[in-house]
Order: C-alpha cells, then sequence, then structure tokens
C-alpha cells in the first residue's frame, strides 16, 4: 500500500514512516498541512491518505473533503488526538474511510491498516459502535420525516389539515377524545370539533367509518 502522511508535526511523520516502512508499506510523502497534503494526494495518486485532523492553514477535515471531491475512490483516514463525536462523526460524512486515535500502538495501528487492505474500515476500539448508534438514530429520525411527509400528502389528498391528520391517527390508534386531547394539548370540545369536520370532510357517518378509513390510509 502506497501512503501519504499528512500532518503538521514532523516527528509523528518520522515516527510513523519509519513504523510503515518496517512493515512493508510505501510512504510515498508528507505534507505539513491539509493544502499541502491535497496538492501532494493528486500528484502521486497514493493508495491512503493519513489525516491529522488539526493543521495550520487547512485543516484535516477540510481537506478530506477537497480529496473526496477530485478523487472520491482515494482512501483517507484520520489521525486525531480527539475521540470526541463532533470530530468523529464529520470525519465519516466528510468521507474519511476511518478514524484512529494517536494514541493507538503500533501493532494495532498496523494491524487496522492491513483490515482497511481487507476492506474492513479502520476505528479505534469504542469509536465503530459510537457510529452505530448515531446512525440508527438518524436513520429513525428519517423515518420519522418520511412518516410526517407522507401524512401530510395523505392530507393533501383527503383535504385535512395537519391538525385534522393528527387527530384522525390519534383516534384510529385506539385513543379516547380525553387521551387525544391530552396528547395534542386540546379540549375535549375541540377533539370533538375536529372529529366532526374530519366525518364532513371525508363524508363518513361515525367513529367506526373514521377508524376504517384511517386503516386504509395507513394512519393506524
Amino acid at each position: 500500500m502506497r501512503i501519504l502522511i499528512v500532518d503538521d508535526h514532523d516527528l509523528l511523520v518520522e515516527g510513523l514512516t519509519n513504523l510503515l516502512a518496517a512493515r512493508g508499506f510505501d510512504v510515498v510523502g508528507s505534507a505539513a498541512d491539509g493544502q499541502v497534503g491535497v496538492e501532494q494526494a493528486l500528484r502521486l495518486e497514493p493508495d491512503l491518505v493519513l489525516m491529522d485532523i488539526r493543521m495550520p492553514r487547512c485543516d484535516g477535515l477540510t481537506a478530506t473533503r477537497l480529496l473526496k471531491t477530485h478523487r472520491p475512490n482515494m482512501k483517507v483516514v484520520i489521525l486525531a488526538t480527539s475521540a470526541e463525536d463532533k470530530d468523529l462523526f464529520e470525519a465519516v460524512k466528510s468521507g474519511a474511510s476511518g478514524y484512529l486515535l494517536k494514541s493507538t500502538n503500533g501493532a494495532a495501528f498496523i494491524d487496522a491498516l492491513h483490515g482497511l487492505e481487507d476492506g474492513a474500515p479502520p476505528f479505534s476500539p469504542g469509536l465503530a459502535a459510537r457510529l452505530l448508534r448515531e446512525f440508527a438514530i438518524l436513520a429513525e429520525s428519517s423515518q420519522a420525516v418520511e412518516a410526517r411527509r407522507q401524512d401530510m400528502e395523505t392530507a393533501e389528498r383527503s383535504h385535512l389539515n395537519e391538525r385534522q391528520i393528527e387527530v384522525l391517527r390519534l383516534v384510529a390508534s385506539g385513543l379516547t377524545y380525553k387521551e387525544v386531547g391530552v396528547k395534542l394539548a386540546l379540549s375535549d370540545h375541540t377533539v370533538r370539533y375536529h372529529m366532526s369536520e374530519i366525518m364532513a370532510r371525508l363524508h363518513l357517518e361515525n367513529r367506526s367509518q373514521v377508524i376504517a378509513y384511517a386503516g386504509k390510509l395507513g394512519l393506524e
């Protein structure tokens, strides 16, 4: 694997270069800031860029985004002293293939790079689990947004407003008018008013028909 090291700490660059060379990797160059790192990467076409996250002039995340714009398939692994969620998530969103802490010991670091060769994204212990949790939260949020969008489309087709759709969904789920009122911070009278409006707009005669209609629309 041909590797470019982008880091503004000379001692770390020298130590990494010696470690990688001793394990059979080919270090093709180095750069002390993100801007030069991107230029070097475009010129040298390495298989992997080891990118420091904090650097002068152009930080590692900005450099990663720039590099991935020009070379989408080039692998970038972020090197960092920080294990903060913000840095980790921004690195992945920027296109990084992995995130390794500088406190990682040499053997584990080399194992991580061999894993990358085999298609396994390299992350320091515990960081991959954080990403999975974040992705799960994002997936739930996306599902909620999609459900809301579908509800609004249903409302438009049914000529119901957003509040009426909310009332319809809750009534269809089996809640009483009073329970719907508590959930939506509405009076019992207001909930009944919305239900009468829903039945009038949908040309329905009773609560059972409303629930059946909601079932057809997938609002139960």
